[in-house]
């Protein structure tokens, strides 16, 4: 199994992005698939959370009102469309599936994990 996250970069203040997260090995419509973003020196954090029926959660409020997630079912992949993103939001964006029971949002609760994408906002 694989996971590779795409889409990140440089983008300004007030921007937007859409990162992928493309599985092989492993049929990802039939997982849930939770993002995480780690921040330098800190552990990673959950962001929002796909079901494998299509149920989608946000760890905290401020993530539902910007972040959003969506399947690419052609693509095997998990979106996450990102907006008016802020110096704040520059950290590393994982994305993780084969959930394991416990807290959907706890790092420990996943089996698989992709290498990550870099997404910083400056000016």
């Amino acid at each position: 199994v694989q996971l590779v996250e795409s889409g990140g970069g440089l983008v300004q203040p007030e921007g937007s992005l859409r990162l992928s997260c493309a599985a092989s090995g492993l049929k990802l419509n039939d997982y849930s698939v939770t993002w995480f973003r780690q921040f330098p020196g800190k552990e990673r954090e959950g962001i929002a959370s796909i079901t494998s029926d299509n149920a989608i959660t946000y760890s905290t409020p401020s993530m539902k009102g910007r972040f959003t997630l969506s399947r690419g079912n052609a693509e095997n992949s998990v979106f996450l469309q990102m907006h008016n993103l802020g110096p704040e939001d520059t950290a590393k964006y994982y994305c993780a599936t084969h959930f394991t029971g416990g807290d959907r949002f706890d790092p420990r609760s996943y089996l698989y994990w992709g290498q990550g994408t870099q997404v910083t906002v400056s000016s």
